[in-house]
């Protein structure tokens, strides 16, 4: 196993990288409002000021960049993690940005209900996205979370798993077949059973979704954001113990990975071999790069 390589610092809260064709690395900051594209030689420029709290991000079947924005959050100096909603907070939205970071609002609300804090995403090999709405956190209470099947062009949005305490982190398994899902606040990971796009399987009686809970940490574990391996493993980026979690369908801890730094929040991979993964160190707000053992899945998009 490679040490991890600091590529880029001084990002603000970053997320949801996304590795591209020519070496660089897209990715979020939530603190500084904006998407950010770092090269690979670690310069770092503004792609689109998306306002808000920009998280997840994807490319889409049409090459856009697909973005999950929180609507913002307050920050403390001295913190690094949001405390609560900003004061200029109304909601949150699904954003699309262009290859000249030109942005548009795609989703803000479902069935009537504004979306409270989407968090990350992922597109499925028809086109569609699953994307999660972690819901905002306030002082003495929180928004509920769920799970959400959207199209790309704006045309169509449905809430397909609700309430979920805090779920984080999507991604599809090799096959299309289960979409994963990181819970937060107790380090529990769900799988969901898919049975045609958008729509999971039924839940039983009494159930508030169908998702079950593969694997969970003990501790102050907290997940955050993930990847799916080739292998059909899934890494999750654990916070507050500072490591990457890999974690078969089956449960098993295939292997926990020490970062340097307590608030590790997101991991993609790319480079010839899918091998190299890029990692969002957002405490000290940088960016690692290392060589992963085996590779992570290529994505549809």
């Amino acid at each position: 196993m490679s040490e991890v390589r600091i590529l880029a610092s001084g990002l603000g809260f970053p997320e949801g990288p996304v590795a591209c064709d020519d070496g660089s690395v897209v990715l979020t900051e939530i603190r500084a409002n904006r998407v950010t594209r770092v090269t690979a030689d670690g310069k770092v420029s503004t792609l689109s000021a998306t306002g808000g709290g920009p998280n997840g991000l994807a490319v889409g079947p049409d090459g856009a960049f697909y973005l999950c924005n929180n609507g913002g959050s307050r920050y403390v100096e001295g913190t690094s993690m949001g405390q609560g909603p900003h004061p200029d907070y109304k909601f949150g939205s699904v954003q699309r940005i262009t290859k000249d970071g030109q942005y548009t609002t795609l989703y803000s609300e479902c069935d009537g209900h504004t979306l409270s804090a989407p968090n990350d995403l992922v597109f499925d090999v028809h086109g569609g996205f699953y994307f999660t709405d972690l819901g905002k956190r306030y002082p003495r209470h929180r928004d509920h979370g769920g799970v959400y099947y959207a199209m790309p062009d704006g045309s169509s949005i449905k809430c397909i798993a609700y309430p979920i305490l805090s779920p984080n982190g999507c991604g599809l398994s090799p096959d299309g077949k289960v979409l994963y899902v990181a819970d937060t606040e107790g380090a529990r990971l769900w799988a969901f059973d898919i049975e045609a796009p958008g729509v999971f399987r039924k839940p039983k009686p009494h159930h508030p979704h169908s998702g079950r809970v593969i694997a969970g940490l003990p501790g102050n574990a907290r997940f955050d954001s993930l990847a799916v391996m080739a292998s059909g493993n899934i890494a999750v980026a654990t916070l507050s113990t500072g490591y990457i979690t890999e974690i078969s369908p089956a449960g098993d801890i295939v292997r926990a990975v020490k970062m340097p730094d307590v608030y590790p929040t997101n991991i993609c991979f790319g480079g010839p071999d899918m091998k190299t993964a890029y990692i969002t160190l957002s405490d000290t707000g940088c960016l690692g790069v290392m060589e992963w053992p085996e590779p992570g899945l290529k994505l549809n998009f």
